[in-house]
């Protein structure tokens, strides 16, 4: 794309981006999703391992835009600077993919939350609500093809309206707050099963992973911005502004209701909490918000989705034909196809028990691993001392930050279960054949390395265990 001054972002637009990603579908499920899962103790202990360890991959952003200013194509480039072309691929085609999925989990809110009020729509996923989504998804594919600074303007303007049905339910709870409830549900309530405090942390964290995607928003778009220094600080200021909603939103709802009748509502159960303080106009209220906000968080990550293949392309890690653009300067191909998948996958919510569910956790399992690859090439980065000739005194800092994220990711993929480890690999599978695609359009062989062909592997072992488990009902969807 142009790189002249109409498509520079200032630091607003950036940090805009940033939340814009971030506050999506996530943020209006988690009274239900943490109120299934643990009591307000579990949840604190749940944020801080996921906003501390989300804070340590910030960081590394922050410290690889600066210090790998070259490196402008977002989360891919680091992966395959650090660890060669075909994990370069996988970085890009995962984040790629698990945003698709995670455009689909917003049209499957947004008809849930229009299913209150309208039977019709049930949970999202009935043929209805998928006719309806798929009107969506097209009307939003063609005003984007009209250019990426309109978008991008209109992303900023929905960014603060969907802000503020937020603010006004944690002022609504923070009024009503009711000490004696949040005590009575702080070790866990009463009317929900049994469970370890880890296993109630444990069934949160894809979640968290989920609600956090976007931090990077910033970092793809770093080549647009009027300052390379803005890149860090709008993946901080946003970080930050969006973790503080985040916890209000999870922890005060235990002041108000008993933990099980939080655990029992619909989605979004934010519209469900504020209804059974003030009533029927709070939910109605969310419920506006939530149809705002998830919109506003589709058109972002129907940009980052299309900039993302739009990239690889451009870098020979995808096939050329997703390097083209229009005249409007947006890389038409590579919306094609990412609306074309985007499609595929909310018809295939029809045949799934919980399609939301489905779509945040497969969208979390899919993202970490090109997060894994980031919080690595920090870690090699710090090891190798390469940048470091200039402020040489942060490289312990910088290596200690990035080791906690590696660690972290490493963490949630496995608390994340075997499930979407295997579901995550029935996708990696198949769509190496657009790296096969790409490496034949260039003459070049296919794998470099052993360690490409042992990756390779794995996901294709991965891919087949999955397919016997969807088989034999070992695992559902």
């Amino acid at each position: 794309m142009a790189s002249d001054s109409t498509q520079k972002f200032s630091l607003f637009a950036l940090t805009a981006m940033v939340v814009g990603s971030m506050v999506g579908a996530g943020i209006f499920s988690l009274p239900r999703t943490f109120g299934n899962a643990t009591g307000p103790f579990g949840a604190i202990i749940a944020w801080c391992i996921a906003g501390g360890g989300m804070y340590m991959l910030a960081r590394v952003f922050q410290a690889l835009a600066e210090r790998k200013p070259d490196l402008d194509a977002g989360v891919f480039a680091y992966a395959k600077a650090g660890f060669g072309d075909y994990p370069g691929f996988l970085s890009a085609f995962g984040y790629w993919i698990g945003s698709c999925i995670g455009n689909v989990s917003y049209w499957v809110l947004i008809k849930s939350t229009l299913g209150a009020f309208f039977p019709v729509f049930g949970d999202g996923n009935t043929i209805p609500a998928i006719a309806i989504a798929s009107i969506g998804i097209w009307l939003f594919h063609f005003m984007i093809l009209r250019g990426i600074q309109q978008a991008a303007f209109i992303n900023t303007v929905v960014t603060i309206a969907k802000v503020v049905p937020i603010l006004a339910f944690i002022l609504i709870l923070f009024v009503v707050f009711k000490a004696d409830m949040f005590r009575a549900n702080f070790w866990g309530g009463v009317g929900m099963p049994d469970a370890s405090l880890f296993q109630q942390v444990r069934a949160t964290m894809l979640a968290t992973v989920f609600v956090f995607i976007g931090i990077e928003g910033a970092s793809n778009y770093s080549r647009y911005a009027t300052k390379r220094s803005d890149v860090g600080k709008a993946t901080l200021m946003g970080f930050a502004g969006v973790s503080a909603l985040m916890v209000l939103v999870t922890l005060l709802p235990y002041a108000v209701l008993p933990r099980a009748e939080i655990a029992g509502m619909g989605q979004p159960s934010m519209a469900g909490v504020l209804q059974a303080v003030v009533g029927q106009w709070g939910a109605v209220f969310v419920s506006l918000g939530v149809i705002v906000s998830v919109l506003g968080a589709y058109l972002a990550w129907s940009l980052v989705c299309a900039e993302v293949l739009f990239i690889a392309a451009r870098t020979n890690d995808m096939p050329k034909l997703f390097a083209t653009e229009n005249p409007n300067k947006v890389p038409a191909a590579a919306l094609w196809l990412t609306n074309i998948v985007v499609q595929l996958f909310v018809i295939s919510t029809y045949w799934s028990q919980d399609a939301f569910a489905l779509m945040l956790n497969l969208t979390s399992a899919m993202s970490l691993i090109p997060y894994l690859f980031v919080a690595a090439f920090g870690v090699l980065l710090a090891r190798r001392a390469e940048t470091y000739e200039i402020r040489p005194q942060e490289l312990s800092r910088d290596l200690i930050i990035a080791s906690v994220a590696a660690i972290y990711t490493l963490f949630m993929i496995a608390a994340g279960g075997l499930k979407f480890v295997l579901l995550s690999a029935l996708l990696y599978a198949p769509g190496t054949l657009l790296y096969f695609w790409a490496r034949r359009e260039q003459g070049k062989q296919v794998f470099n390395t052993t360690a490409d062909w042992v990756i390779f592997a794995v996901a294709a072992i991965g891919c087949i265990a999955a397919l016997i488990g969807l088989a034999t009902g070992y695992i559902t969807i």
